[in-house]
This record gives C-alpha cells, sequence and structure tokens, in this order.
C-alpha cells in the first residue's frame, strides 16, 4: 500500500517532534488555567484529575496505534512514537500527582487504604510503575546500550496498556460511550500487535518454504 502520511523536509522534523510535545501538553496547561481560576466546577480536583487521566489515555492509544497504522494504511510515523509515549507518562504522571498531592494531601495511608479498597487505583499503580522503565529509557543511548533487551522491556506496553484499560474502565460505576470506545480501541490495539510478530513469523516460513520448493525444482 502506498504511504499516505505527509513527509516533513528533513530539517523540519526535530522541530515538528517539540512541537508535538508542545501542542500535546497544551490541554493540561489549559485545564490547569480553568482550575486556577476557579473555572473547573464544583469539584476541581477530581475534574482536573480524571481530564488528565483522559489524556492519558489517549496518548496511550495513539502510541499503540503508530504500528497498525503505518501496517494498514501506509502512515509512516514511526518518528513521533516516542514523543506520543513520553507524553502518555506525562499524562499519568500528573494524573497521579493530582491524586497524590491534592486529592490525598500525601496521606500516604490513605493511599494505601484507597489502593486495598479500589483495585481500579492498584492496575494504575501499577501501570505507572511499569511505564517509568519505558520512560527512563526512551533515549537513543539506552537503544544503544541495551541492544535487544531494549526491544524485550519495551514489550511492557502491553501490560501497561491492559492495566490503563482496566484501570480506565473501573474508574467509574457505569461505563460511558467514550469509555467503551477507547478501551475497546486498546484491546484491538493489543490483539493486533500480539498477532503482528506471529504473522511475520508465518510469512517468513512460508518464504523459506517457497524458496526451498523453488529451489528443489530447479535442481530436479
Amino acid at each position: 500500500m502506498a504511504a499516505l502520511s505527509f513527509h516533513l523536509p528533513k530539517r523540519w522534523q526535530p522541530a515538528s517532534v517539540w512541537l508535538l510535545y508542545v501542542v500535546g501538553l497544551l490541554p493540561a496547561a489549559w485545564t490547569f488555567y480553568l482550575g486556577a481560576s476557579d473555572q473547573l466546577g464544583a469539584d476541581p480536583v477530581k475534574t482536573f484529575e480524571r481530564f488528565l487521566g483522559l489524556w492519558a489515555i489517549r496518548f496511550l492509544i495513539l502510541t499503540l496505534a503508530v504500528s497498525p497504522a503505518r501496517d494498514l494504511l501506509g502512515w509512516n510515523y514511526l518518528r513521533y512514537r516516542r514523543a506520543l509515549g513520553l507524553l502518555c507518562f506525562y499524562y499519568v504522571l500528573m494524573h497521579f500527582t493530582v491524586y497524590m498531592v491534592l486529592d490525598q494531601a500525601f496521606d500516604i495511608s490513605a493511599v494505601v487504604d484507597d489502593v486495598l479498597k479500589r483495585p481500579f487505583i492498584m492496575f494504575g499503580m501499577a501501570g505507572l510503575t511499569l511505564l517509568v522503565p519505558l520512560a527512563v529509557t526512551s533515549n537513543n543511548y539506552s537503544i544503544r546500550n541495551l541492544g535487544p533487551k531494549w526491544i524485550w522491556l519495551h514489550r511492557l506496553v502491553y501490560i501497561i496498556a491492559a492495566c490503563g484499560a482496566v484501570h480506565f474502565a473501573l474508574s467509574t460505576k457505569l461505563l460511558d460511550l467514550e469509555q467503551y470506545i477507547y478501551v475497546g480501541l486498546i484491546i484491538l490495539l493489543i490483539l493486533y500487535r500480539s498477532w503482528r510478530p506471529i504473522a511475520r513469523s508465518r510469512k517468513t516460513g512460508r518464504g523459506r518454504q517457497h524458496s526451498a520448493s523453488a529451489a528443489a525444482g530447479t535442481v530436479s
């Protein structure tokens, strides 16, 4: 399939990545302003906390969708995947910070009780914990030094996505349409990315079998 992605001149590509960071953080900055100016309703802390969590889910979906979009649609935006993944981490970290600082006021015992009483918080904490090593190693230095281990480490994104989906789904008593859509997308993307290596392995096996058959036909 022909590539449909918009190709910037090479000299502008680094600037476009930084622009993505700026644009990606604008929703958080704007909502923080709304909260600071008392425009987030009766419970601004909860509203801000949920807003940050929602954007974390959105950036998680965009990160997972980069490879399928290239494979199925020819949209090659791999150069933005790292930025999207880090934006997801930043929003998760901000979501946690609002919960820890503004919601729980650094009360560790209350947080522990919350985790034990409400399983969805446990899944959220697990997702954040697993995101930390991925964020720390999202740089060229780590890729060079870890080698194949880097690929295995970053496969934790599947577990993180599952934790995020469960956390998001259980965060309310009843799921609304937006939650169904986002959770459904995460499940589909996890399934696709899990099936992709198997499909590649089968394709390679068929290619080798075809080559062997052709070679045998030539010899005979």
